[in-house]
C-alpha cells in the first residue's frame, strides 16, 4: 500500500482559510487511513526554525508520494519550507554524491504540489499584474524534484483563496482529499513520464570538511565572556 507524506507550511493558521481548511482534511483522512498518510505540519514542529533533519528525512524514505503544500509567498514558498529544502534535501542524501555516499535516498518517488494564492488566476497571465502565467514560477520546485530523482505530478493550485467562497472551498478540499485517498490510482499518472536523468557531476560541489551546523548551535558553540 502506498504511503503518503503531507508536508504543511502555513506561516499563520490563524489567517488561513485553505491552507487550514485542506490541513484539517489531511489529518482527518489521517486518522482514517492509519499508518498509510503522515501529516506534518512544519510551522508546529518547528517554531524556532531548528529543523530535525534526521527525522525529516526518515519521513521522507517511508513516503512514496510527498506533498508540499503551502500558500504562495513572493512567488516561491514560505521561509520555513524553504529552509526545509536546503536542510533536509542535503547533498550526499538527496542527491549528488558526498563523503562517499550516493544522493539516491529519494529515487523513484512521487511529488505533488498542493499551493494557493491571494492574487486571482487572471492576475497570472501576461496582462496581469503578475505578469507571468503561474507555470513560470513553478521551475524551481520541479528541478528540485528532479535533481533528487523525483517525479513532479501536475500540481493543485486554488488561486484567490481571500476570495473564495464556501462552495468553492469545499469542492477544493474534496478534490484534495480524495487525490490523497486514491494515490497511485490517479488516471493521468499512467501516461506521465519517470523522472529525467539529472545527474550532478562529481567535484560540482565542494564536499563538507565538518558537519554543518544551525545558526543557533553555532552561536551556542561560542563561549561566552566572563561577567
Amino acid at each position: 500500500m502506498a504511503h503518503v507524506l503531507v508536508l504543511s507550511a502555513h506561516p499563520d493558521l490563524r489567517l488561513s482559510r485553505v491552507n487550514k481548511a485542506l490541513l484539517e482534511a489531511a489529518r482527518a483522512l489521517a486518522a482514517a487511513e492509519g499508518a498509510t498518510l503522515d501529516v506534518r505540519d512544519l510551522y508546529a514542529l518547528y517554531p524556532d526554525y531548528l529543523i530535525d533533519v534526521p527525522a525529516e528525512q526518515a519521513a521522507l524514505q517511508r513516503a512514496d508520494l510527498v506533498v508540499w503544500q503551502h500558500p504562495v509567498h513572493w512567488y516561491g514558498p514560505p521561509p520555513l519550507m524553504k529552509l526545509w529544502f536546503d536542510d533536509v534535501l542535503a547533498l550526499g542524501w538527496a542527491y549528488g554524491r558526498a563523503g562517499g555516499r550516493d544522493g539516491t535516498a529519494l529515487r523513484g518517488k512521487d511529488v505533488w504540489l498542493v499551493a494557493s494564492t491571494g492574487g486571482t488566476e487572471a492576475a497570472y497571465r501576461p496582462e496581469g499584474y503578475n505578469r507571468y502565467f503561474f507555470d513560470a514560477f513553478l521551475p524551481p520546485y520541479e528541478q528540485t524534484a528532479t535533481l533528487c530523482g523525483m517525479r513532479f505530478l501536475p500540481p493543485l493550485l486554488m488561486h484567490g483563496a481571500h476570495q473564495l467562497g464556501r462552495a468553492g472551498l469545499a469542492e477544493h478540499v474534496d478534490t484534495y482529499r480524495e487525490r490523497l485517498a486514491s494515490y497511485p490510482d490517479w488516471p493521468e499518472l499512467a501516461d506521465m513520464d519517470a523522472c529525467p536523468s539529472c545527474v550532478l557531476p562529481e567535484g560540482d560541489r565542494p564536499e563538507p570538511t565538518t558537519p554543518a551546523q544551525s545558526p543557533a548551535q553555532s552561536a551556542a558553540a561560542v563561549e561566552e565572556p566572563a561577567s
